[in-house]
């Protein structure tokens, strides 16, 4: 595993438990309003973290941390994955996993191996609008994949959105309301322009309107 940072504490990052966060580095894709792009471009990546370091730190917080949470990047592309989240199983940890659903195998091999005891997907817009979202050629089919495997596992789950005027409109929300099926939880966040992104030239974009993203907010929450 390439571990690009470790949180070694939050109260929102995994609902309703106390938990760290675990960064991996890497992605497939190429978000233009990602906010780590230390994580997913490779001439901005840091000195990656010792992996046993991260294990003693987890040893040393058994029993006052409840959660794991792996983000990234994206943890899929590491073949040794499973392997890293069965360790942290085996500490007595829950795990919670943040994916972009591009590996529905990884997905799939994990969820059958109970290695996830919470998933977060996220959907980067409608099925016509994916590609572009995505800053990458991405395969459809494989998300799509990824939503059902996910929604069939067996543990809670969320869906994602990162909202961004001129890449997600209202049109791409009920895209992503289809895309995701009824019942699903499903949140949608304002991407930030003035924050750090991949695309620094987001920041010139002017944002939704409070009446626009009135409209983009309430396709959010549980459908």
């Amino acid at each position: 595993m390439l571990l690009g940072g470790l949180l070694k504490f939050t109260l929102i990052d995994y609902p309703g438990r106390v938990a760290a966060v675990i960064f991996t580095q890497g992605c497939n894709y190429r978000c233009p309003f990602c906010h780590n792009p230390e994580l997913v471009v490779p001439d901005l990546f840091h000195t990656p973290l010792s992996v046993e370091e991260v294990f003693s730190f987890l040893q040393k917080r058994r029993g006052q941390l409840q959660g794991i949470v792996v983000t990234g990047g994206e943890p899929t592309i590491h073949a040794d994955l499973p392997e890293f989240l069965g360790k942290i199983k085996a500490m007595g940890y829950l795990v919670k996993l943040d994916t972009n659903g591009s590996r529905p195998d990884v997905v799939r091999a994990i969820a059958d191996a109970r290695l996830v005891d919470y998933w977060a997907m996220d959907i980067k817009s409608s099925l016509e609008n994916y590609c572009n979202a995505a800053g990458v050629a991405a395969d459809i089919s494989l998300v799509k994949a990824s939503v059902e495997v996910i929604r069939n596992a067996g543990v809670e789950y969320e869906f994602r959105t990162t909202a961004v005027k001129g890449i997600i409109s209202e049109t791409d929300m009920k895209g992503i309301r289809a895309l995701i099926g009824a019942g699903s939880k499903y949140h949608v966040r304002r991407g930030n322009l003035k924050s750090k992104m991949l695309d620094a030239h987001l920041a010139d974009r002017p944002d939704y309107s409070d009446e626009e993203w009135h409209k983009i907010q309430s396709c959010g929450g549980t459908l």
